[in-house]
């Protein structure tokens, strides 16, 4: 598998061991990928390669499948039947509350992460603003995110000051 050109501050940075956070980093394992999620928690500039956008994505529809079933199966333990509908048990609203604060701790370095995986295959960030077409929108994000890296993305790249 090649890769893109680094600038020259990058490659010498990258022999020491993985890139710098100013560098997307092409094969990155799953550690180095969640490591940078975090670290660039709101870092819209720069890139991010196809691996740390994808194992992050893994992680995270992982991580809310296993809270979905256990809010199932929470909600399901004491649940109660009304005229109106059912009501989940009370072990349901722990759970909840874990949902609410995982999506709100995710969405803006999530959402941070789209941007530099769009700027890597050389889109601008806006084009994260289609996700707000219902269906068509967020397809053509997915596609855009799956490109390969475009050499033209470096103009994403934040000038490193030596």
């Amino acid at each position: 598998m090649s890769y893109p050109q680094y600038p020259q501050q990058h490659q010498q940075a990258w022999q020491a061991g993985e890139p710098p956070l100013g560098a997307p980093y092409y094969g990155a394992p799953l550690p180095a990928a969640v490591k940078r999620f975090w670290k660039k928690y709101t870092a819209f500039s720069g890139r991010a390669s196809r691996s740390e956008y994808w194992w992050w994505t893994l992680i995270a529809v992982i991580i809310s499948i296993v809270l979905q079933i256990v809010l199932t199966v929470a909600g399901a333990a004491g649940a109660t039947t009304t005229a109106s509908g059912t009501m989940p048990g009370p072990g349901a609203i722990p759970v909840i509350i874990i949902m609410v604060v995982w999506g709100l701790a995710t969405i803006i370095p999530s959402i941070a992460l789209t941007v530099r995986r769009l700027h890597d295959a050389n889109f601008s960030g806006w084009l994260y603003l289609l996700v707000l077409v219902p269906f068509l929108g967020g397809l053509a994000v997915l596609v855009m995110t799956i490109l390969p890296a475009n050499p033209a993305g470096q103009r994403f790249d934040k000038p490193v000051s030596h």
